[in-house]
């Protein structure tokens, strides 16, 4: 299965809360027992800097396994520190017997914050 494009926006200063369901083409969701989860932000693909990284291992994605839902969670403490205004990103699921899926991939933009 092809990773899907999906482009999205941070909001410095606010929580960013997303979820995705990892579903089959006949909409059947996958469990998601076991798995790990992480993506990376940088300016471009070819970039060696991360702007950020989530993970399942650093508390910022999280699984539900029979829902086959992924969720990311970035607290206000970490959007307000963000200081770049685009990245690219891709989400890689890892199955307990080590297969890497890439979920998803595409396009973060980043809105300012005015109150602070």
């Amino acid at each position: 299965m092809a990773a899907a494009s999906y482009d999205f926006e941070i909001e410095q200063g606010a929580t960013l809360a997303k979820s995705f369901v990892w579903k089959t083409s006949d909409a059947v969701v996958i469990p998601l027992t076991s798995y790990t989860a992480r993506m990376q932000i940088r300016a471009s693909v070819s970039s060696p800097t991360i702007l950020l990284e989530l993970s399942t291992a650093n508390g910022l994605i999280s699984i539900s396994p029979n829902e086959g839902k992924v969720t990311l969670t970035v607290g206000p403490t970490v959007t307000s520190g963000i200081t770049w205004r685009r990245g690219k990103y891709d989400l890689e699921l890892t199955s307990p017997a080590g297969v890497v899926t890439r979920l998803l991939y595409g396009d973060i933009t980043v809105s300012q914050e005015v109150t602070r």
